[in-house]
């Protein structure tokens, strides 16, 4: 084989997407090295996936077979709004090993970095609150969105971001309802050990940063529409596979889509994420102490 395949995947809901993709992937991906195996593993699965949830927010929407639990998708979703851009490290010092980015910063302070303790660079753009007033002003545009690739440091980053880009564009129903439809594209995304919280955390961060943002300035409700996700490279690492096999791709035949699954508005499920914050803060907090 000359090509990796490109693979098309529509689920109702973020939990059955999520299934279908890597379903596909252990089906019809191929076997790639990566620079980040060591001596003996497997080789990864990958294909380029085109991933369609067509109700983000509808359950079930939490999928079982995701290596984390409650409590690290609040944690999740409080880094993609901002809670961890401080642990970027100062890029004068070769001593600082913290990160190099967050999507959150790039996305909130495009054009900066973090150098001799300040956020520099040649310019700051803060493109959420700019996507935010597009839409506010014309939710019909093709212009709302937001990059995160920096070419100046990103070619030389040892672990450049993944994600590279949302787009928004608002729909009009024919009862005057507006819905927010988004892009996001990959370059690679790590289809076990991160793409459902990397979909669960942007599908949180458009609903309570994007559209909420446009319907504060507009006055008018704004609903999540269809999530299109597009990674370039959507894989299994060889060392995970075995991972994959045993708690997904072998229970198959043995279980129902409903035993791997949550409902988010599972009483019990909402209680455990929404008490999972206090824990991620003071997680932060013991983090920054001894940092």
């Amino acid at each position: 084989m000359h090509d990796i395949p490109v693979l098309h995947v529509t689920g109702q809901t973020l939990a059955s997407a999520y299934e279908n993709a890597l379903i596909s992937l252990f089906q019809h991906g191929v076997a790639f090295q990566t620079q980040y195996d060591k001596p003996g593993d497997p080789r990864s699965l990958d294909c380029t996936m085109s991933l369609t949830v067509l109700e983000p927010l509808a359950d079930p929407m939490i999928h079982k077979a995701f290596p984390g639990g409650i409590e690290d998708l609040r944690e999740y979703v409080m880094e993609v709004q901002g809670v961890k851009d401080h642990w970027v490290k100062n890029m004068d010092d070769p001593k600082d090993t913290r990160w190099e980015y967050t999507y959150h910063g790039r996305l909130a302070n495009y054009g900066t970095w973090q150098e001799a303790g300040q956020r520099v660079g040649p310019f700051r753009i803060n493109q959420i609150d700019a996507v935010i007033t597009k839409l506010a002003k014309q939710p019909f545009t093709r212009q709302a969105q937001m990059i995160t690739w920096m070419p100046n440091i990103d070619l030389d980053c040892y672990d450049p971001p993944c994600l590279q880009s949302l787009w928004y564009r608002l729909v009009t129903d024919e009862a005057g309802a507006d819905w927010l439809n988004c892009n996001v594209r990959f370059r690679s995304n790590d289809a076990w050990g991160a793409n459902f919280m990397n979909m669960f955390g942007f599908v949180m961060f458009n609903k309570e940063i994007i559209a909420a943002g446009i319907q504060q300035r507009t006055g008018k409700p704004v609903q999540l529409g269809r999530l299109h996700w597009h990674a370039d490279s959507y894989h299994i690492y060889g060392k995970d596979i075995a991972d994959a096999k045993q708690r997904l791709f072998d229970r198959l035949a043995t279980t129902t889509f409903d035993e791997r699954v949550y409902s988010f508005q599972d009483e019990m499920i909402r209680d455990m994420y929404n008490e999972a914050e206090a824990a991620v803060r003071a997680k932060i907090a013991e983090y920054d102490r001894t940092h």
